[in-house]
């Protein structure tokens, strides 16, 4: 009977120092962790990137940023058997649930230009710049070609910088098109076209003509309802 009752004596004290034991160092693990050293933080990656490359002045969002979804009025566009977006100048490619800011391939083809960009020239042919792309017109819209290695030829004559405004919640290819076609059209009222090589004519008249040619494509993409300043 003595001898059961010290085998329980001895089983509660036993469990008592195990409980004592695992206590003390659940203390002591807590305690280590709290006196660790917290990381540093580090620099955030900036998820706008400002391009002024050819004096383009623009900003877009960085390549390898991803976001959840895509942005309203996107372009789907295919290249070997691979799909990409384009909206804004900006490229994305699926990655999961993700759209990942990406470059696009040379030899890709999209039907119109974003609506800002920068207009070279190389070896007396136009090349269109935006987001660290170059574009050159192709059948079916514009081929994104590698950077030109001739020397490029810039305009002499600081373009003044249209911000167009949808009014009527137009999407970005329907801008784009009409914008094309108001420029067409400020073309044959002025008889200037900034998208050609600069006329071999006094800096004063190319002015005048500039400024004519931007109160004829604002009057148009007005009347097709836009807010341009």
């Amino acid at each position: 009977m003595q001898s059961a009752q010290y085998k329980k004596l001895h089983l509660g004290i036993a469990l008592t120092i195990f409980v004592f034991l695992g206590a003390m160092l659940l203390a002591f693990a807590q305690d280590a962790y709290a006196q660790r050293p917290s990381p540093k933080p580090g620099p955030v990656p900036s998820s706008r990137f400002m391009d002024s490359r050819h004096h383009h002045d623009h900003a877009y969002p960085s390549r390898g940023h991803s976001i959840s979804r895509l942005p309203r009025g996107y372009h789907p566009v295919f290249h070997r058997n691979s799909r990409y977006y384009f909206h804004g100048g900006a490229w994305y490619r699926p990655y999961g649930s993700y759209f990942t800011v990406v470059a696009p391939p040379f030899g890709l083809i999209v039907p119109f230009l974003p609506l800002y960009y920068s207009t070279i020239w190389v070896g007396g042919a136009p090349y269109f710049y935006a987001n660290q792309v170059y574009y050159t017109r192709t059948t079916g819209g514009y081929m994104v070609v590698e950077p030109p290695k001739e020397n490029i030829v810039e305009a002499p004559v600081p373009e003044e910088r249209l911000f167009i405004y949808p009014r009527k919640g137009q999407s970005e290819k329907k801008q784009s098109d009409d914008r094309y076609e108001c420029h067409r059209w400020a073309v044959d009222q002025t008889l200037y076209d900034p998208t050609q090589p600069p006329e071999s004519v006094p800096a004063s008249q190319l002015y005048q003509k500039r400024a004519d040619y931007q109160r004829a494509i604002s009057a148009c993409l007005d009347a097709r309802g836009y807010t341009v300043k």
